[in-house]
């Protein structure tokens, strides 16, 4: 008789097959049975279907996308991940996630769909290679549940149908996993060492979190290989070494490219690339201030649904000057970004700065309803640029300043009042509304409570775990190589690790920061289904057969429990999970029947009972009302945060970012471009916000004096560039003119054009602050 410690059986496999069967790529290779690839391409064909969906509306992330637009017309943005085609200013973060992005966008034009298509195909990749993980560990029957159950997480459904930097990096751990299983099967260092070099590219993506796979690969590694320690550790050792190669390669090329010749390093207050990887976005996530030279980070954490917010700063207030904030008791800002110093506050830049908490004083600066803010950031709105006019189509720049053209920053001036700093924040601005902040116990049990999180990931939670447990325990007494202790162990510390690291971070602005718990959970419980299968069936009336139906009806339990606090979105959810928790019981009970009829059936029914929720909750992305955004990712009902753009508040996904220029955008490019002579700039703008809508238009080289937390120039190398004569034109707002000394000289010592002159009625409206366009001769930097 069989029990939950024999091993599984055999696959059954196809007969013979000729070499032309293989040009049939829906026939089942040898070794596998005949419905093991049918099975797959229709799960496959699901994901395709769910991720592409909402593929040509699936909008702009206004942040990320402008930096895939200035990537894909200029190879050395590309190169930076810099945020404007000039390569002035980087991303608060690495940017490698956007490489696929700004190829296609090059390739196919810049189009949402454009962006979101490498998302989509890295899905299915995901899902292709969950089943040859899950198959090759437990056979092809827990392969293709594994490879479904991805396909219907919820938070997957949504990620990879958007442009968002989690989906590669989890396609990056799956196959990094993929790699070390061949690794720990026959200690191949070729498969090790790639296995490293997916972590390493999975590094480039979304940093730090690539590496939560780590401790899995090296404990599963360090047990199972099948050749001596002394080897195992060598071999893990050269496969470290490559993968942090590949990890810190891009940090190298920012720490040794002289200053003069690369972007400034926003997300640091001290244009280091280390601090902003591994400070602001890595250990001061985790306490502030381990890492210094780090923008501040803020430490509220995701809670609710809508939660917390926080009401609009007041005029003049560098914390956004939209009022935008995150739904959730965050401060709307990418991973915990921090908010700007309020109005007043101390300065800690150069003496060119003023208060008002940015380092050239930009405060307060953007027009209403432009983007102010990275993805999850966004208000609803146009980008508003001068006043409307008459119509002028964007032309193509002059042949010495092609769109995309980059500067000789050999011109550049070193500062003489001290390096450039990132606006490096005091505290949060504004005040929490509503909600009271949890506490830290509750941010700690987010990933089992908050009404955010748990619709996206929790469904798997009891199965998982339950599976794991008895995996372990069938191989407590295997041989040390045994692959299926191996599988268990791997997978279980992968699950352990990321749910300690992200219960440790108190801020989980974006529900896709929990898709790093799904292919452990899909793997777990998928091999713990099967499994539990198996020992039914070899025992129908021993005390082990009531294991499968008592799993059925404890996950069915939890999984009620997660749909009843909406009930409102599918009525019959509930009372489907009911019955046919119902009919599973019954038909898997020992004291029944054991025909074989009936235990399928009941197995059927067990599987809807603990599948269906998750499932309904995937499929819903085909309704454009739960799709999620560009600015998060969930699918579902109750999930979609609620953004204040200062005097309304607007859902996440009814944000829409325009990229076709007004008027008098168009008006203001086509000047500039008959006007500039040989400038290396189009024109300067106080923020990348203003910035925005001209690099959309056509990708032109504009400046912007400040990111997201850092400014790109100090007033000393604005002046060297206008000597030079890089820079002629500069754009600045009447509140940039009080607050910004960059914006004071400018409107001092330049020349204001007539907007008339280039198509504009007038200047700005009662809910845009005015725009003006000055043109700044050499001869002005030199004598003002």
């Amino acid at each position: 008789m069989t029990s939950l410690t024999s091993a599984p059986p055999a696959s059954r496999t196809s007969p013979e097959r000729t070499p032309r069967s293989r040009l049939r790529f829906w026939r089942s290779p040898a070794g596998q049975p005949r419905w093991a690839r049918p099975a797959l391409l229709g799960i496959a064909a699901l994901a395709a279907l769910l991720y592409t969906w909402n593929i040509t509306s699936s909008g702009f992330a206004p942040y990320y996308s402008l930096a895939a637009r200035s990537m894909s017309v200029s190879w050395e943005a590309f190169l930076f991940t810099s945020l404007d085609p000039s390569a002035t200013l980087t991303l608060d973060k690495i940017g490698g996630f956007l490489w696929p992005q700004a190829l296609s966008a090059r390739i196919f034009g810049f189009h949402d769909w454009a962006l979101v298509l490498p998302q989509c195909v890295m899905g299915v990749i995901s899902v292709l290679v969950m089943y040859r993980l899950v198959r090759r560990w437990q056979g092809p029957a827990a392969g293709l549940l594994a490879a479904g159950l991805l396909t219907v997480t919820p938070v997957a459904a949504s990620m990879f149908g958007h442009a968002m930097l989690d989906g590669s990096v989890t396609m990056c751990l799956v196959l990094a996993a993929d790699q070390y299983q061949r690794a720990v099967r026959s200690a191949r260092l070729r498969s090790l060492l790639l296995c490293g070099l997916w972590i390493g590219l999975g590094f480039q993506a979304k940093m730090m979190e690539a590496w939560v796979i780590v401790p899995a690969l090296f404990v599963g590694y360090v047990v199972a290989a099948p050749v001596r320690l002394r080897r195992r550790l060598g071999q893990l050792a050269l496969a470290g070494a490559l993968m942090f190669a590949v990890s810190l390669s891009w940090v190298a090329l920012m720490t040794f490219t002289p200053e003069r010749d690369r972007p400034y390093v926003d997300g640091s207050t001290d244009n280091s690339a280390a601090a902003m990887v591994f400070g602001y976005n890595g250990f001061n996530r985790l306490h502030a201030g381990l890492v210094d030279g780090a923008a501040p980070v803020s430490s509220n954490g995701l809670w609710g649904s809508g939660g917390a917010s926080r009401t609009p700063p007041p005029a003049g207030n560098g914390a956004g000057a939209d009022g935008t904030d995150g739904a959730d008791g965050t401060d709307g800002r990418d991973q915990g970004d921090t908010a700007r110093r309020p109005s007043g506050g101390p300065s800690d830049g150069p003496a060119n700065r003023q208060p008002g908490g940015t380092a050239n004083g930009q405060a307060g600066k953007q027009p209403a309803g432009s983007p102010t803010g990275p993805a999850d950031k966004q208000p609803s709105g146009t980008p508003t640029g001068p006043s409307s006019g008459p119509s002028k189509a964007p032309s193509n720049r002059s042949s010495a300043a092609p769109p995309g053209a980059q500067p000789d920053r050999s011109t550049r001036a070193p500062a003489t009042d001290g390096s450039r700093k990132g606006r490096a924040g005091a505290g949060p601005a504004g005040r929490q509304v509503g909600q009271e902040a949890p506490s830290r116990a509750s941010l700690w049990l987010k990933l089992l409570r908050s009404p955010r999180l748990t619709p996206q990931i929790a469904w798997l939670y009891p199965l998982a775990l339950i599976s794991l447990a008895i995996g372990l325990a069938r191989h407590r007494k295997a041989p040390r190589t045994h692959q299926g202790r191996a599988g268990h162990l791997m997978w279980g510390t992968w699950l352990v690790t990321a749910a300690a690291v992200l219960s440790a971070l108190g801020n989980l602005p974006h529900t896709a920061y929990v898709a790093v718990l799904a292919p452990p959970l899909t793997a777990l419980s998928a091999a713990g289904t099967v499994t539990l299968w198996r020992a039914h069936r070899a025992a129908p009336g021993g005390p082990r057969a009531w294991l499968l139906p008592a799993v059925v009806v404890i996950e069915t339990a939890w999984t009620i429990h997660l749909a009843s606090k909406h009930v409102d979105f599918a009525p019959w959810l509930i009372p489907l999970l009911v019955a046919a928790t119902l009919v599973a019981v019954l038909a898997l009970a020992p004291f029944g029947t054991s025909r074989r009829t009936v235990l399928v059936v009941g197995l059927l029914a067990g599987c809807v009972a603990m599948f269906a929720a998750p499932t309904t909750w995937s499929l819903s992305v085909l309704n454009e009302r739960y799709r999620g955004s560009a600015v998060d990712a969930y699918a579902g009902p109750g999930n979609d945060a609620r953004i204040s753009t200062g005097t309304r508040t607007v859902r996440a996904g009814d944000v829409r970012v325009p990229t076709t220029p007004t008027p008098a955008q168009s008006g203001l490019l086509d000047y500039v471009d008959e006007h500039d002579g040989s400038a290396k700039y189009a024109f300067s703008t106080e923020g990348w916000e203003t910035s925005a809508p001209y690099v959309y238009a056509t990708g032109a080289p504009v400046l912007p004096l400040a990111g997201l937390h850092a400014d790109s120039l100090t007033l000393a190398e604005y002046r060297h560039l206008v000597a030079t004569g890089d820079l002629r034109f500069a754009l600045v707002t009447e509140a940039g003119t009080k607050t910004s000394k960059i914006s004071s000289w400018v409107a001092s010592a330049c020349a204001e054009v007539d907007p008339r002159a280039y198509g504009a009625a007038g200047r700005g409206s009662d809910k845009a602050p005015a725009q003006t366009l000055y043109r700044c001769e050499p001869s002005d930097a030199t004598s003002h």
